[in-house]
């Protein structure tokens, strides 16, 4: 990315999205974060925002003032919850929340930033989905919205492109990060077991995450769009096991 671009990236503090932040400004990108806490780092290229995403209100007021005040060339919807239960104990209601933060929220973000895309005819939208679209246990309503993302960013791909604007999917497999390990004891049998079931022999990173969000974001990816990259260590082509 030679031409210095604004990152907006959801859930920026943690996770995936600090590894991105970190990343882009060490290349003298500019970033801005949004999400529950505000990053615990700071740097001249970082902004950020604190807004409750599951809050519809209070998402439109915040992508208001962000694109307000700053130029966003690029969108990284990353922020994301699990909430797992097994069907027989799943709520509807957690599956409103998680379908307002998977895809109302960014649904919010986008359309504010989209006059500005379209005016530089240039925008670049990623989310970070999960190999859980394709079937996970415990994952009814983190699943299903997932899989929503999928179609979402299709939808936009195509109602995008004449703009200069592509819309991609990174979905990550098992990742070691604190949604990881808010399920799988750190360090325990079950996440050694996980690694060694993952085709590759271990668990993702957040950098392994990153990476790919990189090559979706670069200007050179301009004839790439409506695609999910799979950024799992081969689990979406043999799943996880017991």
């Amino acid at each position: 990315m030679g031409e210095v671009r604004t990152t907006l990236i959801t859930g920026g503090n943690s996770g995936i999205g600090e590894a991105l932040a970190r990343k882009l400004v060490e290349k003298g990108q500019r970033v801005i974060s949004v999400g529950l806490e505000k990053p615990s780092w700071t740097h001249d290229l970082l902004a950020a925002y604190r807004a409750d995403l599951t809050d519809i209100a209070e998402t439109r007021a915040i992508a208001q003032e962000i694109c307000r005040d700053h130029a966003v060339d690029c969108l990284v919807h990353n922020a994301g919850v699990i909430l797992p239960n097994l069907m027989p104990d799943a709520k509807p209601e957690d599956i409103l929340v998680l379908a307002q933060l998977h895809l109302g929220a960014p649904m919010l973000l986008t359309q504010a930033a989209l006059e500005g895309m379209r005016s530089r005819h240039f925008g670049r939208i990623v989310f970070v989905s999960s190999r859980a679209a394709m079937g996970a246990a415990t994952r009814s309503a983190y699943s299903a919205t997932k899989a929503g993302v999928h179609g979402l960013a299709r939808t936009w791909a195509l109602e995008l492109a004449a703009s200069g604007i592509t819309v991609n999917v990174v979905a990550p497999g098992p990742i070691l990060t604190d949604n990881f390990w808010g399920i799988i004891p750190k360090g325990s049998e079950q996440q050694e077991r996980m690694a060694r079931n993952v085709p590759v022999g271990r668990l993702g990173s957040r950098e392994d995450v990153a990476h790919a969000i990189e090559f979706f974001l670069d200007e050179r990816s301009d004839f790439v769009t409506g695609q999910v990259l799979y950024v799992c260590g081969g689990t979406s082509l043999v799943g996880l096991g017991p």
